[in-house]
C-alpha cells in the first residue's frame, strides 16, 4: 500500500543509505556472522558518509536533523538489506544512545563527545541490565560512590549491545544504594578507564554479528564531569528516553516482518510442488494474505507513532503498544515464513532462517513484552 509519510528528501536519503549498506555491509555479513562481531571500522565509514548522529547539531559534526523519519528509513533499510545483526549497532548508536548525549548533557560534554559520536570514532552503548535483575532496574547493585572529584564504580552489567566495540557506555549506577529509583544516576564510562573490563562476547541464538558483552567495573574512577544530568535523575532520564528506544525496536520489527514476507512470497511463487507453485495452494495463499494484512496494519500504527514522536506527542503507552505488537508480529511472520519454505527455511543459506533466529530477542530486549503490557494495563486504570 502507498505510504504518504515520506518526502522526496527521505527517499534520497534512503537510496544513499541503501547504497552504503550494499557497499560496506552486505558483502561482509557472512564473515562477520561467523566471527561473532562486525568490523568496528564500519562505524567510521558510516560516520564519514553522514549516517551517524544526523540528529546532532551541525556545530558538533551532526546533520542538524530533528526528523525521526530519517531514523525510520535507516531502520527499514537495514532490515530490507538482510543485515540486521551486522548493522543494528548503527540503530542503537543513533536512536537509543544519542538522545542521552543530546538532551541530558552540558555544553562541555556535548563538545567533548558528540564530534566523535557523529564521526564513528566513538562507538556508544547503554548499560542497564545486570545479572539476575532482568527488567527490575531499581534493584541494580552497580554502585558509584563519590570520592572528591571522582565516582568509584563497582559492579557488572550483562547483555550489552555494542559492548565490545563501545568507547562510551552510558551506565546506570546507584549513587545512593539505600534508595531504589531515586538512587539511580547515569555515568559515562570510557574505554581505557582502569578497572573497566569487558567480559565475553556472548554467544547467542541469533544476532550473531552483533557484539553483546558482559562489562565489569572494579574500583573504576570516573570523573564527576562524566555524570549525565544530576545525581538521582537516572531513572527519570531512562523513562524519558525509553519510548524512543521502544519505537526504534518496533520500527525495525515491522520492517523485518516486511522483509521476511517478501522473501517468503518470492519463494512461494518459484517453488513447485505437485506441478504448481506452492503459493497457489489455498493454505499458502491464506497464510500469505494474513501476513500481508497484519504488516500493513502494523505499518500504519508505526508511521502514526513516528509522526507523533516528531511532534513530541508519543506517549510511553503508545510506544509500549508498538513495541509488543510489532515484535510479536515479527515473530509470527518469520515463523510462518520458515514453515512455507519447508526444509529450506531451516537452512542458514536462506535469509528467512537468519531472520527467524534474529527475531526472537526483540520480544525480550528494550523491556519484555510482558512489561509492555503492564505499562499499557496500568494506563487503563486497572
Amino acid at each position: 500500500m502507498q505510504r504518504d509519510i515520506f518526502d522526496e528528501e527521505h527517499e534520497m536519503f534512503r537510496a544513499a543509505f541503501r547504497q552504503f549498506l550494499d557497499r560496506e555491509v552486505v558483502p561482509h555479513v557472512d564473515e562477520w556472522d561467523k566471527a561473532g562481531i562486525t568490523d568496528k571500522g564500519m562505524f567510521r565509514t558510516a560516520g564519514a558518509a553522514g549516517f551517524l548522529g544526523f540528529n546532532a547539531p551541525e556545530e558538533h559534526g551532526g546533520g542538524g536533523v530533528s526528523d525521526f523519519r530519517y531514523n525510520l528509513v535507516t531502520a527499514e533499510e537495514i532490515q530490507y538489506a538482510g543485515v540486521n545483526a551486522a548493522a543494528t549497532g548503527i540503530g542503537l548508536h543513533n536512536d537509543v544512545c544519542l538522545p542521552y548525549f543530546l538532551h541530558a548533557t552540558t555544553e562541555e560534554q556535548k563538545a567533548r563527545w558528540l564530534p566523535g559520536i557523529c564521526s564513528g570514532e566513538l562507538v556508544t552503548a547503554i548499560a542497564m541490565t545486570e545479572p539476575g535483575i532482568g527488567s527490575d532496574l531499581a534493584s541494580m547493585s552497580t554502585s558509584a560512590i563519590r570520592d572528591g572529584d571522582h565516582y568509584v564504580v563497582n559492579g557488572s552489567k550483562t547483555f550489552i549491545t555494542n559492548g565490545i566495540h563501545a568507547d562510551l557506555v552510558v551506565t546506570a549506577v546507584k549513587t545512593d544504594p539505600s534508595q531504589r529509583h531515586k538512587g539511580m544516576s547515569l555515568l559515562v564510562l570510557e574505554r581505557g578507564m582502569e578497572g573497566f573490563e569487558r567480559g565475553r562476547n556472548l554467544e547467542k541464538m541469533g544476532m550473531h554479528a552483533q557484539d553483546t558483552a558482559e562489562l565489569f567495573f572494579t574500583d573504576v574512577h570516573v570523573p564527576v564531569e562524566n555524570l549525565i544530568g544530576n545525581e538521582g535523575e537516572g531513572f527519570l532520564q531512562l523513562v524519558r528516553n525509553l519510548p524512543q528506544e521502544r519505537l526504534n525496536i518496533a520500527m525495525a520489527a515491522v520492517a523485518a516482518a516486511r522483509a521476511a514476507f517478501g522473501w517468503t512470497l518470492e519463494y512461494c511463487k518459484e517453488r513447485q510442488a505437485f506441478g504448481k507453485p506452492i503459493g497457489s495452494f489455498q493454505n499458502s495463499r491464506f497464510v500469505l494474505a494474513e501476513m500481508a494484512t497484519e504488516i500493513e496494519i502494523g505499518q500504519a500504527f508505526i508511521d502514526k507513532c513516528v509522526l507523533a514522536h516528531n511532534q513530541g506527542e508519543l506517549t510511553a503507552e503508545e510506544a509500549a503498544m508498538a513495541k509488543w505488537w510489532a515484535t510479536d508480529l515479527q515473530g509470527r511472520v518469520t515463523d510462518a515464513g520458515v514453515q512455507l519454505h519447508g526444509g529450506y527455511g531451516y537452512m542458514d543459506e536462506y535469509p528467512i532462517s537468519r531472520a527467524y533466529t534474529d527475531a526472537r530477542v526483540t520480544r525480550i530486549y528494550g523491556g519484555t513484552n510482558e512489561i509492555m503490557k503492564e505499562i499499557i494495563g496500568k494506563s487503563l486504570g486497572v
